[in-house]
This record gives C-alpha cells, sequence and structure tokens, in this order.
C-alpha cells in the first residue's frame, strides 16, 4: 500500500509543479490554490508513505516521478524540447524508479 501512496504523491507532485507555470509565479489565485492543495497533499501522502518505506528511496521515487511527468507534460503542454538525447535520460530516470522499487524493500 505503501508503493501506491508514495505513487500517488509523486503525481501529485507533477500536479504542483505544473501548477507553478499556470499559477504565473503564484499571482493568480485559482490556479495558486490548486497549486498549493497539491502541494500539501503530495507532501502527506510522502510522510505516510515514509513510515513504512525507507525515505531514501521514497525520497528518490517521488522525486523521481515528479521530474518524468513534470518533464513530459512540460513537453506536451509548453512546448518544452522533446529531443531524443531528452527522452533518453528520462527514461533512465524511470529505470532507476523501477530499480528502486523492485530493490527498495517492503
Amino acid at each position: 500500500m505503501s508503493w501506491y501512496l508514495l505513487v500517488l504523491a509523486g503525481l501529485f507532485e507533477v500536479g504542483w509543479a505544473i501548477g507553478l507555470e499556470y499559477s504565473d509565479g503564484l499571482s493568480r489565485p485559482l490556479p495558486t490554490l490548486a497549486t498549493v492543495v497539491s502541494l500539501v497533499i503530495s507532501m502527506g501522502l510522502l510522510a505516510v508513505a515514509v513510515r513504512d518505506l525507507p525515505v531514501g528511496t521514497a525520497y528518490a521515487v517521488w522525486t523521481g516521478i515528479g521530474a518524468v511527468g513534470t518533464a513530459t507534460l512540460g513537453i506536451a503542454l509548453f512546448d518544452e524540447p522533446a529531443s531524443s538525447a531528452r527522452l533518453v535520460f528520462l527514461s533512465v530516470i524511470v529505470v532507476g524508479i523501477v530499480g528502486l522499487h523492485l530493490t527498495g524493500g517492503h
């Protein structure tokens, strides 16, 4: 169950990171509120997940999900570059996340 919560925490991390763009530097009230709510949920779920998972593993997976998800949505939503090299390195992060899950305990 902790791994599911951790993945969900990572998805909410993507939400708040993308929310920073939509909030225009936290200057737009509704996107800012959504960003803050997503941040609180993400951190709360991470805190629950680390009750059963090693903190180093959980943090690395959480940030990895956030990085890959945010970069992917940056490509899809904000016309950020999608070079082959960038996609390869995002794939390396995914491999790291899977590896940590397989070897990270619990």
